[in-house]
């Protein structure tokens, strides 16, 4: 059939949306061909969702089905923020996609204070993936065997079952959780420089059926029990972390902060305690902060991470304190960041290239060092929007940089 015919008989829902590709083997045509059908078939116009510089040969099938075009998200640039890492050395400017007017500025204005301030000392605690597959035992004492031998046997797990289906991911540890007769088993894989969620979720499969072939009466029910855990708030994560565990902090000088965020050190750390400290504690919140998830979101939209991750990304304490010497002393703690430079939507090219403005983009040398580097900047740049917001909290000047900026 031609392509009119081709659009017609989509927009009538006689060939469904992800049929399209059965009869063309051109993927940007396929994508033109749905879009076309909802122009026709809901009678509006979708010009600018077809307008993109993205492939769909090498996105459909690795990072979306049934293309129809792309959004666009304005994207801007904070920076420059020094960084004093163990991986990120140096002046970086960070890249921020979002629609909400004033979050570029007010990131801008915390880099350029933490700069003045002879910058941000980054650390990482921990890094780690998890998965934690769920087996119903026949009773909690034969749970508590399972979760034993497992517990003896990793290095056994990891030659016959992790080593099998990945080169880049390693098994390094368990924490069994046992109710009643179920048996949640929460594994920690290193990644390398991927966010390592499809890795690790392959490997737990394979680690399964060694189970389920060692102890048969123990049956393996689901691949994610929850326990991981992946995408949704949860108190597991803000405690044992999950991804990158890092920490973000500053000395900065009372004369940068009166002259810069038109404060005190004082008044800062007062609105800290009172309102992300008590308020989050009477909210419930596991967020001790002002506002990670802005950050956090504009950086994992701009970089092509996995955007409900935000949810755990968003996790964390902001903590402020005057020094003995009258300085304000600033640090942000993000349990649960889960990043990568590599796989997923790293490699579209829009995103790569927002990678390349950080010189994350890729694998590091050695594996895992880029990713590590990458978690440090984004929580320098968590850093720095926490400190502005605070300060602009503090100074009473939130309400105005919202009506010239944000309406």
């Amino acid at each position: 059939m031609n392509l009119e015919e081709l659009i017609e008989k989509v927009a009538k829902g006689e060939i469904k949306l992800h049929q399209v590709e059965k009869y063309t083997n051109d993927k940007h045509l396929a994508t033109e061909v749905r879009r076309k059908a909802l122009e026709k078939r809901f009678n509006i116009s979708l010009k600018n969702i077809g307008h993109y510089s993205i492939d769909p040969s090498q996105a459909i099938g690795k990072n979306i089905e049934n293309m129809i075009g792309a959004v666009q998200i304005p994207m801007g640039v904070a920076g420059p923020l020094k960084i004093n890492g163990e991986y990120a050395k140096g002046e970086f400017y960070i890249p921020l996609a979002t629609t909400e007017g004033a979050l570029v500025a007010s990131v801008n204005r915390g880099c350029s204070t933490l700069t003045a301030a002879d910058g941000v000392k980054t650390t990482v605690i921990d890094d780690k993936m998890t998965r934690a597959p769920l087996l119903k035992c026949p009773d909690a004492r034969r749970a508590r065997e399972v979760a034993q031998w497992v517990e003896e046997n990793l290095e056994y797990l990891q030659e016959k079952a992790v080593s099998k289906v990945t080169r880049h991911g390693k098994l390094r540890g368990v924490k069994p959780h046992i109710v009643g007769n179920n048996l949640y088993l929460r594994f920690e894989f290193e990644t390398g420089d991927a966010m390592g969620m499809n890795m690790v979720t392959i490997a737990s499969e394979e680690i399964m059926n060694l189970i389920e072939e060692k102890f048969p009466d123990a049956k393996y029910l689901a691949l994610s029990g929850n326990l991981c855990v992946d995408k949704k708030p949860n108190a597991m994560n803000f405690i044992n972390g999950r991804g990158k565990t890092v920490i973000a902090e500053a000395v900065i000088p009372r004369k940068i902060v009166e002259a810069k965020l038109k404060t005190t050190p004082e008044l800062i750390a007062e609105v800290n305690y009172r309102k992300n400290l008590v308020g989050s504690a009477q909210a419930g919140s596991y967020g001790f902060n002002a506002h990670f998830g802005n950050i956090v979101g504009a950086i994992f939209l701009a970089t092509g991470q996995d955007e409900a991750q935000i949810t755990e990304g968003s996790h964390g304490i902001t903590l402020a304190e005057v020094t003995p010497e009258g300085d304000l002393y600033i640090s942000i703690t993000m349990p649960s960041l889960e990043i990568g430079t590599v796989g997923g939507g790293t490699r579209v090219p829009t995103q790569r290239e927002a990678l390349s403005i950080m010189g994350v983009a890729g694998g590091g040398n050695p594996p895992g060092t880029n990713a590590k580097k990458f978690a440090e900047i984004v929580a320098g740049a968590v850093l720095a929007g926490e400190l502005s917001l605070l300060a602009a909290i503090a100074a009473k000047h939130l309400a105005k940089a919202h009506k010239e900026l944000g309406r």
